[in-house]
Parts: C-alpha cells; structure tokens; sequence
C-alpha cells in the first residue's frame, strides 16, 4: 500500500473566528519524522475588529516552524528578535532550554480588509540537543530553492530534494516541501526519508491513484517511490523526516522526552522565570490543569 494511513484531524477555534485543523499530534502517530506538532489556519477573511494576536508563551524542547501563504505576523521573541513573517519565507525558531515569544497582527494591517492563511508546525528536537541554546532564523522567500518539475512547482522548505537543499539548518534529517501540480500533472516522490506524509491545501489531489480529499493526511509507505496527480490545480505539503529518538512527552506549549522537564518549565512559567520579551507587559497564563506527574 502506498498510503498507511488517514489522519483526519480535528478543528480548534482560537478566537475571532480562525479556526485551526490540527493533525498531529494524534492517537495513530504522535509525529512524522521530527513534525510532532501540525497546524493548519485559515484562508479566512480576517475580520476588521478581529483579535488574532498570541500574547507572550513559552516553549521548550522543539523548533516552531511557520510558513504562510497568505497574510503577514509580527514576531517577538525574549532573544529580543522582532521579524515580520511573510508568505514563503520559512522562520525556524529553537526553544531549546527555553524562550517565550508573541505572534501579533502588524500595524499596517490591523483594521484594514487582509487574508490570513498558513501551517505552523512544531519539530521535537533529538534528546542531545532538547536542552539546546534558543535561537531564531528567518530564511527569506528569496533564499528557499525552487523548480519546475514537468507541471510542477517544488519548493524545498526544509531538507533535500530533487538535487536541491534548503539553507535552514535542522538538527536531525527532515523534509518539508511545499508543491503546486498543475492540473493532469503527476509529481514522483522519490527518495523519502523513513517517514513521510503529503497534505493537500486546496484542489484534488490522487495519491497512487486514491484520491485523498482536502483536510486529510495521508501517511506514507517509504519503502519505494510514490506519486502524486493533481485532478485539479493543487497545492500539497510535503513533511517528513528521520523517526524520532523515543517518545515525547506533551503539555500545552512544552514537549520534553521526561515528564519531569515540562514540570519544571510549567513550575517556571507560572512563577515567570522565563526571559520576558522586550517590551510585552502580559502573557498567556498556564492553564489550569497541571501537567500529570
């Protein structure tokens, strides 16, 4: 079989009516490749009096990863990094031993008619770097390697692929593409790392001939090559990556291969020893379920 297994996900509303499908983690598979976290928000028509903006909070043990295909958000972080993200540029953010960062609307576009639309993804890092210096890198639209492939746009995100490699530097072998098929155009996978899955983002999409409807994840068999057809013009991501070194532990914001680490970082925020970011003033509380001992 091609495709192992469906994830069908689930909605979550964060307020101001954006909605937001999430994939992993989920009950069949906890992550593909180092991808424990996936998220996908939007398209929407974001509201004039919307209030979509992620006050101060704190992660640990993984990378955050946002991609936009529409819209902008400005980003904070205790480093003291202020970045605007924008459509096609790829912001790789380490939380490492511990950062606390804000996503807010920038001025230019509050109160005025925008679109939002993107995927944000979490990478748990390896046991030996969990406790890694926190970092940021934003690798421009400009800098991520693109072809035509007979009917098909590739642009290659994070990894390598089809003789090109990303700039952005990961800490375990991951892959993250994201693709645009004409439609009648087929696109061979080739290569994959020891997991792999495809998403599509709009239009219709086959997967070795099964179709594979929109909201859906299709996790991959990697032992040989798979193909991917657009019925109509498509867009699809490609994720994927080495397994992970063991299980990981989840609460709220912190991921960590020992329970007791995120008990530690949740003790942390609530008494707010973290780093504040440079010029917030609030935060987003712990919530009130404590992590399980």
């Amino acid at each position: 079989m091609s495709v192992t297994n469906l994830l069908k996900g689930h909605e979550k509303d964060l307020g101001g009516g954006l909605l937001v499908r999430r994939f992993l983690p989920s009950a069949v598979k906890q992550a593909v490749g180092p991808f424990i976290f996936f998220d996908h928000f939007g398209p929407l028509d974001v509201p004039l009096d919307a209030d979509h903006d992620v006050r101060p909070h704190p992660h640990i043990g993984l990378a955050t990863v946002t991609y936009l295909f529409e819209g902008a958000m400005d980003h904070r972080d205790s480093l003291g990094t202020v970045q605007r993200i924008e459509p096609g540029a790829i912001n790789w953010m380490t939380a490492g031993s511990g950062i606390v960062h804000s996503e807010r609307t920038p001025k230019d576009l509050i109160g005025k008619p925008h679109r939002t639309h993107g995927l944000q993804l979490w990478a748990a890092l390896p046991v030996a770097h969990e406790e890694e210096a926190a970092a940021f890198h934003h690798t421009p639209a400009a800098e991520i390697p693109e072809l035509d492939i007979a009917g098909a746009k590739v642009r290659v995100l994070i990894g390598s692929a089809f003789g090109r490699t990303s700039p952005v530097k990961t800490f375990s072998q991951t892959l993250y593409l994201d693709v645009v098929l004409q439609a009648g155009h087929e696109l061979v996978l080739d290569s994959l790392p020891a997991e792999a899955a495809v998403y599509p983002i709009s239009g219709e999409l086959e997967v070795d001939g099964a179709p594979l409807e929109l909201h859906t994840m299709a996790l991959l068999n990697t032992e040989g090559p798979q193909s991917v057809k657009a019925k109509s013009e498509a867009r699809l991501v490609v994720i994927g990556g080495e397994p992970l070194d063991g299980h990981r532990f989840m609460y709220w914001n912190f991921v960590s291969s020992r329970k007791e680490r995120i008990s530690q970082a949740a003790e942390d925020w609530e008494a707010q020893r973290f780093a504040p970011v440079p010029g917030e003033t609030d935060w987003i509380p712990l919530p009130a379920k404590k992590p399980a001992a």
